[in-house]
């Protein structure tokens, strides 16, 4: 019981923060909702007993959607001064969402604990370890049947990173052309290295 009342209610709060993301208007707003959405959908993957996957979207989906967050603050003009008049007027419906989002955590204790969701075994699953977790045997089944494509997907995202990084780095009209030159710099003379001055006023200094 306590299993599919978590169940519809992850699915549904993961249903209304989807459309929220893209009704809001605010793209800060957007964001947040977004992270909700991914918690929820990590509170699924924890009641069907993938609690790997429930980790990895709350670290790597919910850690990238925080510099995204970041990014879009200091990237977007954002009138602070409004949004900071704005929050006393949202602060209870902010505690109203932080004591949903409470009931959920322990809800979702509860339900785990009470054990996952049978989904029944389809015809070529892969033997579950003895007495291994789902993180081990996930690893195993990785290393060992799917090795090939999980090599593939790690080349596949390194031919992307080289492209970003060559096409980040690409010679330009505008662009600076002196080069760091490292003999250069470990050569210096001290004597030629920036020193703090205290010019006093009215005065330069002699460079």
């Amino acid at each position: 019981m306590i299993q599919t009342f978590a169940f519809y209610l992850f699915a549904v709060l993961v249903i209304a923060s989807a459309v929220m993301v893209i009704m809001s208007r605010n793209p800060v707003h957007s964001v947040l909702w977004l992270i909700l959405a991914f918690f929820n959908a990590a509170g699924l993957m924890v009641l069907v007993g993938a609690e790997f996957i429930a980790m990895l979207l709350v670290i790597v989906y919910v850690g990238a959607v925080a510099v995204l967050f970041l990014f879009v603050v200091m990237m977007l003009d954002i009138d602070f001064a409004e949004l900071r008049a704005g929050f006393i007027r949202n602060f209870p419906l902010g505690i109203a969402i932080a004591l949903v989002l409470l009931a959920e955590l322990v809800l979702g204790i509860g339900a785990y604990r009470a054990g996952a969701i049978a989904l029944g075994t389809p015809t070529g699953a892969a033997v579950q370890l003895i007495g291994a977790s789902n993180t081990e045997a996930l690893g195993a089944l990785l290393y060992s049947r799917y090795l090939f494509l999980f090599e593939a997907t790690g080349l596949v995202l390194l031919v992307a990173m080289v492209g970003a990084i060559v096409l980040t780095l690409r010679e330009r009209a505008d662009a600076h052309r002196g080069h760091q030159n490292i003999g250069k710099q470990v050569r210096r003379n001290p004597n030629e290295a920036t020193v703090m001055k205290r010019p006093t006023i009215g005065k330069g200094i002699d460079l």
